[in-house]
Formats: structure tokens, C-alpha cells, sequence
């Protein structure tokens, strides 16, 4: 436990990936092996089903198992010992012919399709959230920012879309990777099976119907592809997130203060302040993502049929960025709900623009009734003259210029954000 967890963690995520829902995992895939084994022969039927029993409420406390998972270089090794020795006779049947690896393997897909169903809804419900915004204020104008200048008018609608367009994007790509990743790992030692039999095919076939998984005729001990995807796909999602994050921050900075979004935290010392501390952790979450993906791909130089150095490093960072993720998504709905603009202080910012930021709309009217490089001369003299005199507007310094057109009405900024 850290005291950072209610930023960075998530107690949902936190329960789906740790210790004793692995333990849990492992002893489902322990269970549907032994049943699958009896039914095929492999080991007696009766040990198989008390192997079953055993297994499927079997929860030794993880801590127990820590020296052991330890020496061994694998948890799975640790768990199984402990799971033979409650078996009493019966434990010499129980992980007839597997391996450490395909046991903590399997067991890590059941807690990633548990942990990815959480996410998907978490996703899904931002994504609603973020369109009924939308539909309260998305006709709210507001000017654009591009390299952290102001550029031009926007609208809130078309800067909340842009937030939601990648996380379809991200339900869709999730959609693609989940049948790859939910697969089955039972291949024996070396991947060869050897030990299982003729019947090898049959018995992957088995286990991966009862806990609900594909099967794979080849082996992933040592092909981490998958993994790294759905990492990957774990850092698009809190990428995106820090994205709205690093926006809100933004926005809500006190001289600008246009759109607020959560509660804020104060400062122990400074009264007046409402730090932006969600929207903060959501472009810190986005950062450690990132670096993870990193250790992944790093992860993925696997030598040979098994490499502890690199599955060591997967252990360490996966299960993290997936609950980063989880707190992430907890975060963005979090301030989703409380999203609303200030359009006082948008309209504050427009007025000190005092227009500038239509220069290019003055440019492209005026070049419908001259050349476009004789308007884009008048424009800059325009601009010239309100820098020089602070009482001057781009459209009362045009109409100096170019009298003879409703300048005011041409440049209203709500006339002039596009399909926003």
C-alpha cells in the first residue's frame, strides 16, 4: 500500500490483479487440468476430482508463499507444492505434466479478461459521459489554442470530441486484441507437450473450453506478442486520458480558468489554490504507461524456450499498468461529471484578444472581393495597429481600412468556428 494510491491505484483493478487472485487463477486452471486429465485418462478419476475439490477453494495466504516463489524463480512453483501437499495422496496427479509457466501464464489471462471487462465498462462509460457534456455545452465557443497560442475559435463540442474519438478508437482496437490475448497455456516443459501424450491436442482443447479460453497448437511460453499488444494498448488508452488531463490543467490555470472540472486540492501554505490534482494524475498515469510499455517490449528479447529475466520483468510491470489504467479511467469520469465552462472567463479571454485571433477569417473575407496577398496586407497592418493601441480591435482597425463592411458581425467569434 502506498499513500499515493488514491491517485494511482484503483481497488477494483488492485483486487482483480493481486496476489490472491492469482492464487485464485491458478487454482482454476489447476482444477480444469485435473478434471480434463480423469475424463481422458491421464490420472485416476478419483484423484482428479478431489485435485478439483482441492484446488477450486484452495487460497493459501500469499504470503506464505513468498520464500518459496522466491527460490523457485516463479510463483506458480510455490503455489503448486503448496496445492500437492493439501491434495495429501492425491497431490502426485495434481500438475500431471505441466509446467510452473503454463499454470501462471493461464492464471494471468483469467485476471486480465476480468480486469479488460472492468476497463471496457469504465471506457464505455467516459465515452457517454464525455457525449452528454457534449450535448450540454457543446455550442459553447471557445478559443482554440494550437503550440499553447491562442489561433482561432473553436467550440467546447469539437474540442470534447476530440477527446472522444480515440477512446471508439480504443474499444474497437480492444475488440481485435482480446481473442489473441485470451488463449490457454498448457505445453509442458520444454512447449513440447512430450508428457501429456498423444492426447495433448485433446486435453488443451478441454481445458481451455471449462475456464473459457482459446487454445493454441503453439506454444507462448517464450512469445510475448500478445502481452506487449495489450500493454500497448494500455498505454494508448491512459495516453489518451493524460491528453484530457493535460488539457483541464490547462484550461483551468487561473488566469485563464475557462472550463473546471473536479474539486482540486489545496495547498498546505497557500489558501487560494485549487490544484488540478486529478487531472494531474491523469498525464502522471499516462507517463508511467508509457515507460512500461518500454520494460514490455523489452520483455519481448525472450531467449530461447524460457527466460526468468524477461518474464521477471513482465510480472513487474504489466499488472501495474493495468491497475494504472483502471485508476486512470476512475479519474476521467471522476471529472467527466463535473466538466462545465465558465463562459464569463471565456468571454474575458475573447475580449483581451480583442479579436486577433480572426485575423484569418478577416484574411479569407476579404480575399473574395481583392487578391488574397492585398488582403493579407490589410490583415497585418490591422494587426499592427492594435498592438499599437490597446483600445483598438482587429474589426475597428478594419473598418478604418476597409470601411463599408459590418465588421463586428464578420468577426464574431460564434460565426466563425467551422463545423466545430
Amino acid at each position: 500500500m502506498m499513500l499515493t494510491d488514491g491517485q494511482f491505484s484503483d481497488p477494483d483493478l488492485a483486487a482483480i490483479m493481486g496476489a490472491p487472485a492469482q492464487v485464485a487463477a491458478m487454482g482454476r486452471v489447476e482444477a480444469a487440468l485435473a478434471q480434463a486429465q480423469g475424463r481422458l485418462g491421464m490420472i485416476p478419476l478419483g484423484a482428479a476430482d478431489r485435485i478439483a475439490a482441492v484446488a477450486g477453494g484452495f487460497a493459501p495466504d500469499p504470503a506464505t508463499l513468498i520464500a518459496a516463489a522466491a527460490t523457485a524463480g516463479i510463483p506458480a512453483q510455490a503455489y503448486v507444492a503448496a496445492l500437492k501437499k493439501a491434495c495429501d495422496k492425491d497431490g502426485a496427479f495434481a500438475h500431471y505434466g505441466a509446467t510452473s509457466q503454463d499454470i501462471q501464464d493461464s492464471a494471468l489471462i483469467l485476471q486480465l479478461r476480468d480486469a479488460l471487462a472492468v476497463i471496457e465498462d469504465r471506457l464505455t462509460a467516459l465515452d457517454c459521459e464525455l457525449a452528454a457534456r457534449g450535448d450540454a455545452f457543446g455550442a459553447q465557443p471557445i478559443p482554440a489554442r494550437t503550440r499553447f497560442q491562442i489561433a482561432a475559435p473553436t467550440t467546447l463540442g469539437a474540442k470534447i470530441a476530440v477527446w472522444r474519438a480515440p477512446l471508439l478508437r480504443h474499444l474497437a482496437r480492444l475488440a481485435e486484441l482480446r481473442p489473441r490475448l485470451l488463449t490457454l497455456s498448457l505445453h509442458g516443459a520444454a512447449g513440447t507437450g512430450a508428457a501429456f501424450g498423444a492426447d495433448a491436442a485433446a486435453l488443451r482443447a478441454d481445458v481451455a473450453r471449462q475456464l473459457g479460453l482459446a487454445s493454441s497448437d503453439v506454444p507462448w511460453h517464450a512469445a510475448r506478442d500478445t502481452v506487449a499488444e495489450l500493454a500497448g494498448w494500455l498505454s494508448l488508452v491512459t495516453g489518451s486520458l493524460g491528453k484530457i488531463g493535460a488539457d483541464l490543467i490547462l484550461l483551468g490555470q487561473s488566469e485563464i480558468g475557462e472550463i473546471s472540472a473536479g474539486t482540486g486540492g489545496g495547498s498546505s501554505t497557500m489558501p487560494q489554490k485549487s490544484n488540478p490534482v486529478a487531472a494531474e494524475a491523469l498525464v502522471g498515469i499516462a507517463r508511467l504507461n508509457a515507460g512500461g510499455v518500454g520494460m514490455i517490449h523489452g520483455a519481448m528479447i525472450h531467449a530461447q524456450e524460457r527466460d526468468g529475466s524477461a518474464l521477471a520483468v513482465e510480472w513487474q510491470t504489466l499488472p501495474d499498468m493495468v491497475v494504472r489504467t483502471g485508476a486512470g479511467l476512475r479519474l476521467a469520469l471522476e471529472l467527466a461529471r463535473s466538466l462545465t465552462p465558465n463562459p464569463r472567463r471565456i468571454a474575458r479571454t475573447f475580449d483581451a484578444d480583442r479579436g486577433a485571433m480572426l485575423a484569418e477569417a478577416a484574411g479569407f473575407y476579404l480575399a473574395r472581393h481583392m487578391p488574397r496577398p492585398d488582403a493579407l496586407r490589410i490583415v497585418a497592418e490591422a494587426l499592427r495597429q492594435v498592438a499599437a493601441n490597446d483600445a483598438d480591435t482587429l474589426a475597428t482597425a478594419l473598418s478604418r481600412l476597409q470601411p463599408g463592411h459590418d465588421w463586428a458581425a464578420i468577426l464574431a467569434p460564434g460565426r466563425n468556428t467551422g463545423k466545430s
